[in-house]
């Protein structure tokens, strides 16, 4: 009997079982909590007891079930007033007394066009994702791992910029957290796959329970403290030698450059895929182009400019690209009951 109550636990995914003489108390588990009924929820849920139903024909087995996740706009919060990568810079470089006197002059000029783009509305230059990117390649150049990731946790401690009860190392959407649960209990491996700089990403889902190996993103090269300008190949690492950040950029993890990433780190073509903007359109065509499996994608908009800092004339232009494009769109402001959880309120930004 014992053996029989913790197979129906687990098969039912129970919050709790109970067992009394001949009674059997069974309680499902509630998921979207913070959602409301909407197209999109919909889709995902029937796709998800159709592809892990035994007895469909698009049953997926549980090692092919990989989910790829967009980070900032997708379940961070990126409209405060800008990346979170974005205004970690900005500090770095024009407000840490423990750096600014040694930014060098290309590192400071792309930390005040963040500043001037954020405080007045300045329009960034064109291809300012690789700009940023190779600055923040020298901006924390000669840091440890553990250094940086202490970094990025201490400024992630900072009040967000623009809200009342919320910190930028908790700025995430409540409704994709669920969506993180339900796809775990149900099978699925989910990765973080993003442009940001792969150990901001890691520092910043930590708390959510999202282990270091399921993160993708801009990578710079690392090498051991003591080695040098000797290749890693010629250099044997000592006991207790740390890995230290060089401002030499690998990649920068957007559009197919995050498939030919998935490819290479994962191995498998994902079957979900969830993102927010442009940079993602490559990883979910690349999902849904999966040969083997029944796929899908969905693309958050940013259409709440009440309970958020948002464009609702560019979001609304955009649900209409997306559903075009074959994805499904998830409106932040008709479908989640709460974007950021209770005792988060959107204030005026302070400068």
């Amino acid at each position: 009997m014992t053996l029989l109550l913790t197979m129906l636990c687990g098969a039912f995914m129970l919050t709790s079982c109970s067992k009394d003489e001949d009674e059997v108390t069974v309680v499902k588990k509630e998921y979207f909590k913070s959602w409301n009924n909407c197209e999109a929820l919909s889709a995902l849920k029937a796709y998800v007891e159709d592809v892990t139903n035994p007895k469909s024909n698009n049953y997926i087995e549980v090692d092919d079930r990989i989910a790829t996740f967009d980070m900032d706009g997708t379940f961070v919060g990126e409209l405060y007033p800008t990346y979170f990568e974005y205004n970690l810079l900005e500090y770095r470089v024009l407000d840490d007394a423990s750096y600014r006197d040694k930014a060098p002059d290309d590192v400071r000029q792309t930390a005040q066009e963040i500043r001037d783009f954020v405080r007045h509305g300045t329009p960034l230059p064109s291809q300012f994702d690789m700009k940023h990117a190779r600055a923040a390649a020298k901006a924390y150049a000669g840091m440890t791992i553990g250094e940086f990731d202490a970094y990025v946790k201490a400024y992630g401690t900072q009040p967000a910029n623009g809200f009342r009860g919320m910190t930028y190392g908790n700025s995430f959407y409540q409704p994709m957290l669920e969506v993180f649960d339900y796809l775990k209990d149900n099978g699925f491996t989910y990765y973080v796959v993003s442009g940001s700089d792969r150990f901001i990403c890691r520092a910043l889902v930590e708390s959510i329970g999202i282990a270091p190996n399921r993160v993708i993103g801009m990578d710079v090269r690392l090498v051991s403290r003591k080695q040098g300008d000797q290749a890693g190949v010629n250099y044997t690492m000592e006991k207790e030698e740390d890995l230290v950040r060089t401002d030499s950029l690998l990649i920068k993890n957007l559009k197919t450059n995050k498939v030919l990433q998935i490819s290479q780190e994962i191995g498998k073509v994902p079957v979900l895929s969830f993102g927010n903007s442009g940079g993602d359109c490559s990883m979910h065509n690349y999902c849904m182009s999966n040969s083997k499996h029944r796929s899908a994608a969905f693309m958050l908009i940013a259409d709440d400019d009440v309970r958020d800092h948002a464009n609702r004339d560019k979001a609304l232009k955009l649900a209409t690209q997306w559903a075009e494009a074959g994805y499904y769109v998830i409106s932040m402001k008709d479908d989640f009951k709460t974007i950021y959880g209770s005792g988060v309120e959107k204030v005026d930004f302070t400068f």
